[in-house]
């Protein structure tokens, strides 16, 4: 149980800091230079990061003390804890199973009417809409869809999503995978690897309607043939799926 509560991101990375910061002060107090204590302090967070397989959390692990170190300059130490707190706040621990706060490229979704029209009436849904850049590219390519709707569990996300994204959009705080993705002609997510199966199970079971759509930035659903996918300049790519014609597809094979 202590070792599960220790694993939960992302008290992984403030021990991490701690560690480094606790390395630095011993080898300054044993009469280490600076330069050294700083070097080898940072090679430690640097090496605890490489224990993370995603590269975001590599990143921040191994940045936390260098740059923790270059703000506190001559203020208090732990001064450099003010971010990690706004960031928990901004994007509570529960979500970090999801996807982090990456936003969706201008002009990504500029094939997706031609290969998946909607009607004026239909529902869409981003799924983690974060600060709604998703929701500004789906109003740009459906400017007719009168019911677009974001959904995001950050207390402080939410409501900056909801006034950028004002009037067009609706905008809720609250909790995706309870969100019932069956009242949506289209869902969009930019999620992670390690979230897509989960993704797949929810959309297979509740995007019964045939025209249904499940719209995925940059992760395919493996073992599953897109009905259409494309590359994006800067690596991205777009994988677009239909849940309910492939579970009967499935189904059928099956029997």
């Amino acid at each position: 149980m202590i070792l599960r509560l220790l694993l939960w991101w992302p008290l992984p990375a403030l021990l991490s800091w701690a560690f480094a910061w606790a390395l630095f002060a011993g080898l300054r107090a044993m009469g280490a230079a600076p330069l050294v204590a700083l070097l080898f302090a940072a090679a430690a967070g640097a090496g605890l990061a490489l224990f993370h397989a995603a590269r975001w959390r590599r990143l921040i692990v191994a940045l936390g003390f260098p740059l923790s170190l270059l703000a506190a300059g001559g203020l208090p130490a732990w001064l450099w804890l003010l971010p990690l707190v706004l960031l928990a706040f901004a994007y509570p621990r529960r979500t970090w199973g999801d996807a982090p706060l990456f936003p969706t490229p201008a002009q990504a979704l500029a094939e997706l009417p031609a290969i998946a029209p909607l009607a004026a009436d239909a529902r869409v849904l981003d799924a983690g809409c974060g600060l709604g850049d998703g929701l500004v590219e789906l109003h740009r390519v459906y400017p007719q869809l009168a019911q677009l709707v974001g959904i995001e569990w950050s207390r402080l996300l939410a409501p900056l999503a909801r006034w950028r994204c004002r009037p067009w959009a609706e905008v809720l705080r609250g909790d995706m995978w309870a969100l019932d993705w069956g009242r949506y002609q289209m869902v969009y997510v930019f999620q992670r690897p390690e979230s897509m199966p989960r993704v797949w199970a929810k959309a297979r079971a509740e995007m019964r309607e045939k025209d249904s759509w499940l719209v995925s930035l940059d992760f395919e659903i493996e073992g599953q043939i897109p009905a259409a996918s494309w590359q994006l300049p800067g690596g991205h790519s777009v994988w677009v799926y239909r849940p309910a014609a492939q579970a009967v597809s499935v189904s059928a094979d099956m029997g």
